[in-house]
């Protein structure tokens, strides 16, 4: 066991929406009547199979078989009273942000958001969360942003890593304008909208394609934010991977940067290297941090990366990502593992109150 240091923030947390009625609540009239009228069953498509051992922790399922990481009590229970959790980051992936109806998925991500806020950010006041956004149409995406930006719980917007175009391209810049507007970073989370195959080859044939597939897009989408001049144009933007794994960036900015010094002609808006951009405007989650168990392997990593100030720690519950009490990796010593469990989290998240933090 790691026990975190106080003041710990854990910065990708996972509720789970217990079934659609939850959010009937928080729907406009139209679409509660959709859900009779379509017989609509949930949008509980989650880029985990629902029973797969990696979708919940064992001991995190409920005994009686009822939704597991639906209530406040949960959360309570199994990650923030036991591990010390001073502030916690909820974003739940339901499949709201899958609906291609471009009006539904704005009403369906709207009730969701409600719901978030409702059932976790007045239940607790440790807890923030992301403004889950409706990307097929980024009006109602930018529309999402200004609705909940007043409440600062309300830290940072998510979107999933694998979507219909790549993420950089100018129609998404009135979204990044908005965030920047509102001090707001965009976290991009592993999953995909399966608008398109999981991988540049075609779809994959087993969900253990599709899972290994989220790294390449995490590069795709890196490289497409910096390529087409999202940094340069949003220079104080912040962008958190979250679940995108560590150990590649490394080898990926070396290559992206090398061919950056031979073609960067082309884009001359990139007027500094791709590595120095990505240590200033991007963090990572640590869950998972795909390395071998061993702490040289972990220092030699560490630096590679350059910078002490881009990993930020999390849980990701209640997914299986570790089987235990919370973990950091081997040979991270107390200074690096609180700015890992703390400071980085409280310079990435200026609207994170910290008044009750140590």
């Amino acid at each position: 066991m790691t026990a975190l240091p106080p003041g710990a923030v854990d910065v990708d947390l996972h509720p789970m929406v217990p079934g659609l009625a939850a959010l009937e609540p928080f729907l406009d009239p139209l679409w509660r009547d959709q859900i009779a009228q379509r017989g609509m069953e949930g949008f509980d498509t989650q880029s985990y199979p629902p029973n797969a051992p990696k979708t919940v922790r064992a001991d995190w399922r409920p005994a009686d078989g009822s939704k597991p990481a639906s209530t406040i009590a949960q959360l309570r229970a199994q990650v923030l009273e036991p591990w010390g959790i001073s502030r916690g980051i909820v974003t739940p992936l339901y499949g709201v942000q899958l609906v291609f109806n471009e009006d539904m998925a704005a009403g369906f991500t709207r009730a969701l958001n409600d719901w978030t806020r409702a059932r976790f950010l007045d239940e607790d006041q440790r807890l923030a969360a992301s403004i889950i956004l409706p990307m097929f149409n980024a009006e109602h995406a930018v529309a999402e942003i200004e609705r909940l930006a007043p409440d600062g719980r309300f830290v940072q917007a998510m979107v999933l890593v694998m979507g219909e175009t790549p993420l950089g391209r100018r129609h998404n810049w009135p979204i990044f304008e908005a965030l920047v507007k509102h001090d707001l970073p965009l976290a991009i989370h592993a999953g995909s909208s399966w608008r398109n195959p999981v991988t540049s080859l075609g779809w994959a044939s087993w969900y253990m394609e599709d899972y290994a597939a989220n790294q390449q897009a995490f590069q795709s989408t890196l490289a497409s934010l910096i390529t087409e001049g999202v940094f340069a144009k949003f220079p104080t933007l912040k962008v958190v991977l979250l679940e995108s794994g560590v150990s590649w960036l490394p080898a990926f900015l070396w290559r992206l940067s090398k061919t950056w010094k031979g073609v960067r002609f082309e884009v001359p808006w990139v007027d500094r290297s791709p590595i120095e951009i990505v240590r200033e405007n991007v963090r990572m989650s640590v869950q998972p941090f795909d390395a071998p168990e061993d702490a040289e392997t972990v220092d030699r990593l560490m630096n590679h990366l350059g910078s002490d100030e881009m990993l930020l720690w999390s849980s990701d519950w209640p997914h299986w990502q570790f089987d235990g009490p919370p973990r950091l990796p081997p040979g991270i010593g107390p200074e690096l593992m609180r700015k890992i469990c703390v400071d980085n989290a409280r310079a990435t998240y200026k609207r994170l109150a910290w008044e009750t933090v140590p």
